[in-house]
Order: C-alpha cells, then structure tokens, then sequence
C-alpha cells in the first residue's frame, strides 16, 4: 500500500435513481424505489474509492465486512450522495464509516471494512475456495 492514506479522508458519489435500482427479487419488482442492495453497492463503492490511489500495482481491494440501515425510501429519478469517511487503518485492513443522503435528508448509514491484498493472494483464495466445492 503507498504512503499518504490517512483517517479523514473521504470520498463521495453521486447518482441518479435508476429502474434497475429498484428493491426487487429474480426479475420482479417488489417497491419502485431504491433498493437495499444498490445501497451496499454504492457504500462500497464510495469506499473503494479511498483506496484506489494508495494500491500498489501488484495489491487489490477485497471486501471484508459491509454493515448498513437503510432508514428511509428514495423514488425513481432522485439524485443520491454518498459519503465514505476514513475511520480506522489495522495493518492491511481500511474501515470506512458511509453516509447516503437524497434531498429530503439522510436515507442510510453504515460501515464498510475492505481489506488491501496481494492480487496472487486473492487468485489463490479463490481458487481454494473453487477446489472446496469440488
């Protein structure tokens, strides 16, 4: 990991409710609004963007823990912010503490925990895990 990755430090993006965000299972839509999952993506993702610039070459970012509530419903076409803020650094481990706001307020929060890799480590653990199964 390189030098520089400090608490504090955040990241943000932003977007647009879209169709394909609504809370639904295998194909069928259950509410016309922003789901819970694209939530965990978009949390996870305003956390990836924390550690993109401290990667080294040969690391990667693997998700380790996502905990979040989802406090309140967001309608097709709203613009959505989401907020990572640095909280904790563990060796090769990077927590971050997300926010999600639309114009009416805040509409979840949570923690996402990534840990920082060697991309052969990541090759190998998965490729363990494939054997496993078999």
């Amino acid at each position: 990991m390189k030098a520089g990755m400090e608490v504090g430090q955040t990241a943000t993006i932003e977007f647009e409710v879209t169709p394909d965000m609504f809370a639904g299972f295998e194909g069928n839509v259950v509410h016309r609004a922003y789901s819970t999952v694209s939530m965990v993506y978009h949390m996870e993702w305003a956390s990836r963007q924390i550690i993109l610039p401290f990667l080294e070459e040969h690391e990667e970012g693997m998700g380790g823990a996502v905990s979040i509530k989802h406090i309140a419903p967001t309608t097709d076409g709203t613009k959505v912010r989401v907020k990572a803020t640095l909280t904790e650094i563990k060796n090769n481990i990077v927590i971050t503490r997300t926010e999600a706001w639309n114009e009416k307020g805040l509409i979840g929060h949570g923690e996402v925990k990534q840990a920082i890799l060697p991309k052969e480590k990541i090759i190998q653990m998965i490729a363990d895990s494939k054997q496993d199964k078999e």
